[in-house]
């Protein structure tokens, strides 16, 4: 009898491992699956998402890929399984922040949120569990769990594509790592939710994804301008001379960010003014506001002893501390209750515009073990893989009750957080790697800053300054250094250069996000998403000797030093000790930002820009919406005169955003596009015209200049 009943246990195991996915269109693209039991608790329910479902209708009809009829799942031991095939030649990208790799097949991450360590491990700031396909279509694993993902690693003996045994001894041919043809995620909870998005594009699919998780995040205008971070124990005179400096210097500067010492104990942290070094905070906002410059607080989420909510939050925290300080059970109301209220009260009601929330990521050795219990009953590592979500949510929400747009720093996001108006930065400092994070948070739905914070030399600081310029944030942070954008004398007038050139660029940029926003296209991303960019993916032994290399393992060459920024704009960075790079383009003509000159045409250029430009080219008929350089932002209201240049010999149009660029009254239908048109006249020369503005929408357009780039 027992024989028999162990062998219909494996035989029901065994249709477990075999079972398809029940799918569910939930969205027009977007399919849902349910594998055994999903907990309650989630990434996508912690977000708190709204699917931007009249956007989702406007992308492509499409069918439901037939692949996701041969994923599967099962429970087993109270663990998730899921297998999803993969087909030769296919490509994977994503899979959260990554900083040294773009492709993701062949890899075995361990997704936890952490602060990043050095390897591309699944142990970073945002370990998303979404990836995307080279074939067009996305994945998303909903759980609020550690995950292991085999990215195309495992082979198993059933597999219809199975590699065939060879012999290391004489076939030259041999792999340590044999063809894989699937990714197999591993869940430890007893079910899970798993989502499919369709394409066709890899483009589509990212698209889909972002309109699903409610579209990305739209900046207030001075949230794209000039910030500085000053250092950590400064005082409100030291700020207003660092303001003054600025403006006399003729840099731009939108807002300020203070670090540790605003407040009167910090790790753990108190909220409240330190009143030696700003003694009156409100009259501080209020000055700084009159010269145009918004402020922005450091903190950390961790309770001090000495705070006004300590006693209060003491029964709705953690077993643990971190710093001594307690930590807030965010899962519950009241807990937000009594946090946000401490912040309105000290910040929000005196103009404080935003937060850089630190230490919600990582480093096991301060943040609380996995042993930690919370009054709420969700584990530790449930709130490990979601406190940045939470802290996101809360603060972001906040400022929404306020109808007031915010932009600031985090150190840890997860799928759903695409909204949130943050940005992730760290303590890592690898510019070339800075740039493979900005390509490979287009993948995710986060934005990331390859942050300035220090340099070396002159050539290091402008080449740093350079890339920030065209990044999510332009930031310097000066918490422990102390650097400014003139600290460089030998370089500074090339920094202003780059800095008033950020706020020419302006409405371009801010025309980039709100696509990002109403249409799901990040604004910075990979080249593999530029249609036409077509480079073939070699593998190279970085090492021959067996005692370096005992498998012989090949890597796949990425392209990770070269970007797109919006919708026309292609930025390769140098480095320290670089005087010239290869520039891979894509497919069409090609022309320099700078002098509108041809450059090339899918084919691979090597340039040689000097140490005062960053090389950036345009695809042909790029239409590039410009300004004055501003030192600060326009105002909600303000009426901004533009120059619009146009590259290449290519009739095209664009569409230009415009709202009041402070609150969320687009969201009401406060806003409008108005389309850039270059065409040919009668005389086959290119000429440019701009729409009327509509009747009772947001106009902050005055005159208009055309500028044809290309002779």
């Amino acid at each position: 009898m027992k024989k028999i009943i162990l062998s219909v246990t494996f035989f029901l195991t065994a249709l477990l491992i075999s079972a398809q996915v029940n799918w569910q269109q939930v969205e027009p693209g977007v399919w849902k699956g349910i594998v055994g039991t999903p907990e309650a608790y989630s990434l996508l329910g912690v977000a708190g998402i709204s699917p931007q479902s009249e956007a989702l209708k406007k992308m492509p009809d499409v069918n439901f890929p037939a692949f996701g009829n041969e994923v599967v799942g099962a429970v087993s031991d109270g663990k998730t399984s899921l297998r999803i095939p993969l087909v030769r030649g296919e490509q994977l990208y994503g899979f959260g922040l990554n900083f040294q790799t773009v492709h993701q097949r062949g890899k075995i991450l361990n997704l936890h949120v952490d602060h990043y360590g050095g390897k591309d491990n699944g142990r970073t700031h945002a370990p998303i569990p979404f990836y995307v396909s080279s074939q067009g279509y996305g994945v998303l694993v909903n759980s609020a769990r550690y995950l292991t993902v085999y990215a195309g690693t495992g082979v198993r003996k059933d597999s219809p594509n199975a590699p065939v045994a060879q012999d290391r001894n004489t076939d030259k041919k041999w792999s340590s790592r044999p063809y894989s043809d699937a990714v197999e995620i591993l869940v430890p909870a007893e079910g899970v939710e798993i989502y499919l998005f369709a394409g066709p594009t890899p483009m589509d699919a990212i698209r889909r994804y972002n309109l699903y998780c409610g579209g990305g995040t739209l900046p207030p205008r001075w949230g794209l301008g000039f910030t500085q971070r000053t250092q950590r124990l400064y005082t409100d005179e030291q700020v207003k001379e660092e303001v003054a400096l600025f403006e006399e210097k003729g840099f731009p500067l939108d807002y300020i960010g203070l670090e540790p010492g605003w407040q009167s104990k910090a790790y753990p942290c108190t909220f409240e003014w330190d009143k030696g070094r700003y003694p009156d905070p409100a009259g501080f906002v209020k000055e700084m506001a009159e010269h145009g410059v918004r402020i922005n607080l450091w903190t950390n989420p961790y309770i001090s002893p000495a705070s006004g909510i300590y006693k209060e939050m003491v029964p709705l925290s953690g077993s643990h501390t971190v710093w001594n300080g307690i930590i807030p059970d965010f899962s519950l109301e009241r807990t937000q209750k009594i946090w946000t209220g401490k912040l309105k009260k000290e910040h929000v009601s005196i103009g404080v515009s935003g937060y850089k929330i630190d230490e919600v990521d990582g480093y096991d050795h301060y943040l609380w073990p996995d042993v930690a219990t919370f009054p709420s009953g969700l584990s530790a590592e449930q709130m490990r893989q979601t406190y940045g979500l939470w802290v996101q949510k809360i603060t972001a929400d906040m400022y929404r009750e306020q109808n007031v747009r915010t932009f600031g720093l985090v150190r840890a996001s997860n799928a759903g957080g695409n909204s949130m108006p943050y940005v992730i930065y760290n303590d890592y400092y690898s510019h070339e790697d800075f740039i493979t994070a900005l390509i490979n948070s287009g993948f995710s739905g986060v934005l990331w800053t390859p942050e300035v914070r220090g340099s070396k030399t002159g050539e290091e600081w402008l080449r740093r300054f350079q890339s920030v310029v065209f990044s999510p944030m332009a930031m310097i942070n000066a918490w422990s250094s102390g650097t400014k954008p003139w600290s460089f004398p030998e370089v500074s007038e090339s920094v202003k250069e780059y800095a008033l050139l950020r706020m020419q660029m302006m409405p371009y940029w801010y025309t980039e996000f709100a696509k990002y926003r109403f249409e799901g296209t990040p604004p910075f991303r990979g080249m593999n998403l530029e249609p036409g960019f077509n480079v073939k993916v070699t593998e190279e032994v970085l090492s021959q000797n067996l005692e370096d290399n005992p498998y012989l393992e090949a890597v796949n060459k990425e392209v990770k030093d070269q970007y797109m920024a919006g919708e026309y704009l292609l930025v390769a960075p140098l480095f320290v000790g670089q005087e010239s790079r290869n520039v891979i383009l894509p497919q069409g003509n090609w022309y320099d930002f700078y002098t509108g000159e041809y450059v090339g045409n899918g084919e691979v250029i090597t340039v040689t820009p000097g140490l005062e430009k960053i090389p950036v080219y345009v695809k042909d008929g790029g239409i590039i919406p410009m300004m004055a350089p501003l030192l600060h932002a326009p105002k909600a209201g303000d009426i901004v005169d533009l120059e619009v240049r146009h590259y290449g010999t290519k009739p095209n149009s664009y569409l230009l955003y415009d709202d009041d660029g402070e609150t969320f009254d687009y969201e009401k239908g406060a806003y409008s596009w108005r389309t850039l048109t270059v065409k040919a006249d009668k005389k086959n020369r290119l000429i440019g015209e701009i729409s009327k503005a509509e009747k009772n929408k947001p106009n902050t357009i005055g005159k208009v200049k055309w500028k044809f780039m290309t002779k």
